[in-house]
């Protein structure tokens, strides 16, 4: 993990001008996961919780004047409560992720104590936990919800940063494609058919989080 973290900051380092400064922090924050399905009538059933995103973070600025990227290497966790439709028992699903963030901003200074900025870029997303989690089982069907390996996602928010140092930021994460499907595979004298996808989900969320630079 430490080596592909060092490997992603300092491959983006040397993307960058010569004349680029830049600085080293922590970033954490809070994910209110929004699941949605491509199946309208069954959103009801998904109810969503908070989770978390913790990691290393730099920001470079470039001679550009209010032009200036973020990336960061985070440990991203996201959850939902799916309620079976038939017998109304409830599975959590757990998304346990390696996210990359490369945010581009542009700010507008504000004398020497604060700046505020809006930000916008790509977020690219690898599984860390167990892609398969059973929703329910019976003696002749078994349903899973199927994570993907990696995801692409695209971040679009505000944030500000107060004292050169401490950074707040508020921002909606938009999944470009599948998180992950339902399916369901038959059983017959014990033995499990190929499944059959049912719908497929997505894993947006509002993040907030803060920063500081050291």
């Amino acid at each position: 993990m430490k080596k592909i973290i060092a490997l992603v900051l300092v491959a983006v380092a040397f993307a960058l001008p010569s004349q680029a400064q830049f600085k080293f922090g922590v970033q954490g924050g809070l994910n209110l996961t929004n699941m949605s399905l491509n199946k309208s009538e069954l959103e009801s059933a998904i109810s969503n919780n908070a989770g978390f995103f913790i990691g290393p973070t730099v920001k470079f600025t470039v001679p550009i004047v209010g032009l200036s990227l973020d990336a960061a290497v985070l440990y991203d966790q996201r959850s939902a409560d799916a309620k079976e439709v038939e017998d109304g028992t409830t599975t959590t699903i757990k998304q346990q992720t390696l996210q990359i963030p490369i945010n581009v901003r542009y700010g507008i200074g504000l004398g020497s104590v604060a700046n505020i900025f809006a930000f916008a870029g790509p977020q690219f997303g690898f599984n860390l936990g167990s892609k398969d989690k059973t929703l329910s089982q019976t003696a002749s069907e078994i349903t899973n919800w199927t994570m993907n390996s990696s995801n692409v996602s695209l971040n679009l928010g505000l944030g500000a940063t107060l004292l050169s140092h401490l950074q707040l930021k508020v921002n909606y994460n938009v999944a470009l494609g599948k998180t992950g499907e339902v399916k369901e595979s038959g059983i017959v004298n014990n033995t499990v058919s190929a499944a059959t996808t049912l719908f497929t989900g997505k894993a947006n969320a509002w993040q907030i989080s803060a920063a500081y630079y050291f």
